[in-house]
């Protein structure tokens, strides 16, 4: 599994190509802007995007939904619970910061337990709501790598001051479903530096 990040958007999101070096199939995991950017770094690798995928939908990780989707055909994944705050600016938070943060609608919906599948490599589909009711994170045990979103950071959660968020849930599922992972799963995180779960568990001290 090859990974390139880039940190895209007003505030840094990181948006991750995600593919199998041998077919050269792969996803993109929050493109929240910079599409002529990421459309760039997906010709130099010539790869063939089977699904464009949103860990939430924040505006800051859905900007440029649009553009790379109809450069690519690839079909929009989201979890059902945040669908709707793809094509509504309250709900994505761009009309509270003034950005235009909207989005085509989802192609399809995941949920607990779904497999995104592309090249020899497959993500399991983990809900993690608490930073919003649909937060998703992506895990490979083949490769020991999640991407988390926003709801594991480096030393950090995500924030649960906005609509639909939940202190309490955020935790309740970090600590159920991702610390119970193996200890050297890479977690490549929404924003920030990526981490490991073991770090996480004995250093984070929101999950201590």
């Amino acid at each position: 599994m090859e990974i390139f990040k880039m940190e895209v958007g007003e505030i840094g999101t990181n948006c991750y190509l995600v593919y199998d070096k041998e077919s050269a199939e792969g996803i993109i995991i929050d493109p929240g802007g910079n599409g002529k950017e990421i459309l760039g770094e997906v010709e130099k690798r010539q790869m063939k995007i089977k699904y464009v995928v949103n860990t939430h939908g924040h505006w800051d990780h859905i900007g440029a939904n649009d553009e790379v989707c109809e450069a690519t055909g690839a079909p929009l994944l989201i979890h059902e619970k945040d669908a709707a705050c793809l094509t509504n600016a309250a709900l994505n938070m761009s009309g509270m910061m003034r950005k235009q943060g909207c989005s085509k609608p989802a192609d399809a919906f995941l949920k607990e337990g779904d497999t995104v599948e592309f090249g020899d490599i497959s993500l399991e589909v983990i809900h993690t709501p608490g930073h919003t009711q649909g937060g998703i994170c992506l895990y490979s045990a083949r490769y020991h790598v999640l991407f988390s979103g926003d709801t594991l950071f480096q030393l950090s959660v995500g924030r649960t001051d906005f609509p639909g968020g939940s202190f309490a849930d955020l935790i309740k599922n970090i600590k159920t479903k991702l610390l119970v992972l193996p200890g050297d799963t890479i977690v490549c995180p929404g924003h920030g530096p990526v981490t490991k779960i073991e770090t996480e568990k004995t250093r984070n001290s929101f999950l201590i």
